[in-house]
C-alpha cells in the first residue's frame, strides 16, 4: 500500500493535503448550512476564525506526523513536518499581510 512506503516526497503530499481535508472537515462541521463561498467570504473577514482553522489543520499534520514516527517511517515524518512548517510560516504571512 502506498501509505506504508517511507518517502519523503509522500509525506510532503500528506502534509499538504492533511491541511485541507481538515478545512472541508471544519467546514462540513460547522458551516454545512452555508456555500462554500460564504464560508471562505467569512474566513477572509473574520481573521480570528482563520486563526482557529489554521490551528485545526496544523493538529491534523501532527496526528499524520505522530502516526508515521509511531510506525518508525522516519523519511515521510520528515515530509509532514516539512510541509507543516511551510503550511504555519504561509498563514503567518497571510495573517500578518493580508
Amino acid at each position: 500500500m502506498i501509505l506504508k512506503r517511507d518517502d519523503i516526497k509522500l509525506g510532503i503530499l500528506l502534509g499538504c493535503l492533511t491541511p485541507i481535508a481538515g478545512l472541508f472537515g471544519y467546514y462540513f462541521f460547522k458551516f454545512s448550512r452555508f456555500t462554500l463561498a460564504e464560508f471562505f467570504e467569512v474566513l477572509i473577514l473574520q481573521k480570528s476564525l482563520l486563526t482557529a482553522i489554521v490551528s485545526l489543520c496544523l493538529i491534523c499534520n501532527a496526528v499524520v506526523f505522530t502516526l508515521y514516527i509511531n510506525a518508525q517511517k522516519d523519511k515521510t515524518a520528515k515530509g509532514v513536518f516539512i510541509a507543516t512548517c511551510l503550511y504555519a510560516l504561509a498563514s503567518l504571512a497571510v495573517k500578518w499581510f493580508l
